[in-house]
């Protein structure tokens, strides 16, 4: 996988830090973005599975990003680029060996 075929989407449910999600997402899959809307229209049981169908590749919620932000894990100035690493880092993809070079 390459860095430019992700994209960082924030996604509110409420206004309290649990209820803001930061989902690292596959462009080749979901160009755009997540369609939040759709998927809100799913059963609750299935979101999970959902997410992961429409390109989620990694999901944390706010206080898990909150938690790496102090931790020096995540960088919130380039927060997409210190997402795509950490998904790299825990084993969640793999970057394309050519890519990495690049980054």
């Amino acid at each position: 996988m390459k860095f430019q075929d992700t994209t960082l989407q924030i996604i509110e449910f409420g206004d309290d830090p649990s209820d803001r999600f930061y989902c690292l997402v596959d462009e080749r899959v979901s160009p755009g973005g997540l369609n939040i809307e759709k998927m809100r229209l799913t059963d609750p049981r299935n979101i999970d599975l959902q997410f992961r169908e429409a390109g989620s590749i990694l999901m944390l919620t706010g206080d898990e990003a909150e938690e790496l932000f102090l931790r020096g894990e995540l960088d919130r100035d380039q927060l997409h680029k210190s997402l795509f690493t950490l998904a790299e880092k825990e084993g969640v993809i793999r970057v394309d060996t050519d890519q990495s070079k690049n980054r």
